[in-house]
């Protein structure tokens, strides 16, 4: 059985399908459960997260992060034990009314494999921050080996 429903409610413009599911009952049986968080229908999801893309592979250690809103004077990137820390920090005037700062911290923990000692980083035009280290070069651990001859 359908029923149709309007675009949205008429007072708040939100839609339907925001409103219902809260008032309705939680499901069981042999389709599984249903049932909804109210907060996840009200509170839209951000769609971009800023989070940063991070890589180990045979190419080595890479960091991807977006810094759009710094330029790179504001950035400060260092190793800290096993850890790449990179912040950043700017003030603006708003309206000469106040003050507005930005500032975020970042830690990523730096792979065993990875050589620290030859981190690298760099601003893109795009204002896309890339931290890179190769991997530490294996010494071959094998010991040479010893032939014997027979008589």
């Amino acid at each position: 059985m359908d029923f149709d429903l309007p675009p949205s409610t008429s007072m708040s413009g939100i839609p339907w399908e925001r409103v219902l599911p809260p008032l309705l009952p939680r499901l069981g049986g042999t389709l599984g459960s249903y049932s909804w968080t109210p907060a996840e229908l009200l509170i839209p999801v951000k769609e971009h997260t800023g989070a940063a893309q991070v890589v180990c592979d045979q190419n080595g250690f890479t960091v991807q992060l977006d810094v759009k809103h710094f330029s790179p004077e504001e950035l400060t990137v260092k190793v800290t034990g096993d850890y790449v820390v990179v912040e950043g920090k700017h003030e603006q005037r708003k309206d000469g009314s106040g003050l507005v700062t930005r500032q975020f911290n970042r830690r990523y923990r730096i792979p065993n494999e990875v050589d620290a000692l030859k981190l690298k980083c760099a601003v893109s035009p795009e204002r896309m921050l890339l931290i890179t280290a190769p991997l530490l070069k294996v010494e071959n651990a094998e010991s040479p080996t010893h032939s014997e001859s027979g008589v």
